[in-house]
């Protein structure tokens, strides 16, 4: 999934999407480790996926990243208007 896909996602969605990944995780990590599977590339994107969404819920917890790209966004506004 996309970055900006998981930004614009809500609270509930975005714990739903890690939810399903950390699964996918396991399971993946499991057939791996049985020899059933050789997803090391979907294994590391699963990996990616996951800490971008903790990372994207930590900078909504923390109001990290709302403040910059509220005024980012307010500042092209701007710009358009004139």
């Amino acid at each position: 999934m996309e970055l900006q896909k998981i930004r614009n996602l809500s609270d509930e969605e975005l714990a739903h999407q890690e939810k399903v990944a950390s699964e996918q995780l396991f399971r993946l990590r499991f057939q791996v480790a049985m020899g059933q599977n050789d997803g090391v590339k979907k294994l590391r994107l699963l990996r990616k996926e996951v800490a971008q969404i903790k990372t994207v819920a930590r900078e909504r917890q923390l109001g990290v990243r709302g403040a910059s790209t509220d005024a980012a966004a307010n500042a092209q506004n701007m710009k358009g208007a004139s």
